[in-house]
């Protein structure tokens, strides 16, 4: 059984968020975290698109974010703090960047997630995304490894056609 469903705004994420950002990346990933410079950075980076969860009174619970290179996107990342995990809160988020993906004129989303995280592997599948193949020891220090996944976007003129 699921977890009762959170309201939650899902937002662009903004310098002011660094610190609740580090915060979370440190809680959640231990040693394969993001720096706060890394984090930094990919807020401002070019094509980048972050975007956070957040409950009503200001608190960061979640966070996304990809980068476009003109053709495809990657999903950068995808978090949830721990208590709020299971709420539909990462899909909104992801929902979110699929738009932007969309509208960005986007061919496909691509994504690494770790073979061990079997509630997000089935996020993205029901999400559309399928495996590509496997990346022998992606995620480091761990030495776990990882699928690639990816959901190939219709052009914008056939997805106005089939009513997508």
């Amino acid at each position: 059984m699921s977890a009762p469903a959170v309201d939650v705004v899902v937002r662009p994420l903004v310098a002011a968020d660094l610190s609740a950002l580090d915060s979370m990346e440190r809680t959640l990933f231990g040693v394969s975290a993001w720096s706060r410079q890394m984090l930094a950075d990919e807020l401002v980076g070019p094509g980048r698109t972050y975007v956070g969860a957040e409950r009503p009174g200001g608190s960061l619970v979640g966070y996304a974010g990809m980068w476009f290179d003109g053709r495809d996107v990657q999903i950068m990342t995808v978090a949830t703090d721990t208590g709020y995990q299971g709420r539909g809160i990462a899909r909104r988020m992801l929902v979110t960047l699929l738009e932007q993906a969309r509208a960005l004129g986007a061919e496909s989303v691509l994504l690494e997630v770790r073979v061990d995280n079997a509630p997000a592997i089935h996020l993205y599948e029901t999400l559309g995304f399928t495996r590509l193949g496997c990346r022998r020891g992606y995620y480091q220090p761990e030495n776990v490894d990882a699928w690639t996944m990816q959901l190939l976007l219709p052009p914008a003129a056939q997805a106005r056609q089939d009513g997508s």
